[in-house]
């Protein structure tokens, strides 16, 4: 009897574990808005991270997190910090990577609370036409087995994919204000 039961708890945990090799591991997301502004205005803006602090959902969901800033902002190697206490947010960073002036932003996020993990993330700007501009905000990610079981039961691209829309959303009403 006890042997049967052995077996059937091996079995029990085996199930997940060998269903974690089929799952996938990278998830990418990119949403985007148009907004009613000239193209070098609105990257002039989203280049500058500080910013973000007036549009991105994670800036404004816990506003006493405590941020630092090491470099110049809008310029590769400026990083903005974070330290929250919400687990919402956590605890992290974010590094300008990259700079295609008037076009693309590259950043690396590097979150250490509540999990570690470094993942790429981009913004571009494209004329639409003299006075709108389409804005992409991306973001890719991975989780390792046997954690990427969490994907059968989490839709991550829909979740950061949201958040990211609530940005954009912030970012043209914020834009188109003024």
């Amino acid at each position: 009897m006890i042997k049967k039961l052995s077996y059937l708890v091996l079995f029990i945990i085996a199930i997940p574990l060998v269903t974690a090799l089929f799952v996938h591991k990278e998830y990418a997301v990119e949403r985007e808005v148009i907004i009613d502004k000239p193209k070098n205005e609105v990257f002039n803006y989203v280049k500058y991270l500080k910013n973000q602090d007036n549009f991105s959902k994670w800036a404004m969901m816990d506003p006493a997190m405590l941020k630092t800033y090491r470099g110049i902002d809008g310029e590769v190697g400026f990083v903005s910090a974070w330290d929250s206490q919400n687990p919402d947010v956590g605890t992290g960073e974010q590094e300008i990577t990259g700079i295609d002036e008037g076009k693309r932003i590259d950043f690396e996020l590097r979150f250490f609370k509540p999990f570690e993990s470094t993942e790429p993330a981009y913004m571009v700007t494209e004329a639409i036409n003299e006075s709108s501009t389409r804005v992409k905000w991306g973001f890719s990610g991975h989780m390792d087995y046997p954690m990427n079981l969490m994907f059968l039961f989490m839709d991550f691209e829909q979740i950061i994919g949201d958040d990211l829309q609530t940005g954009l959303d912030n970012l043209k009403t914020l834009q188109e204000k003024y």
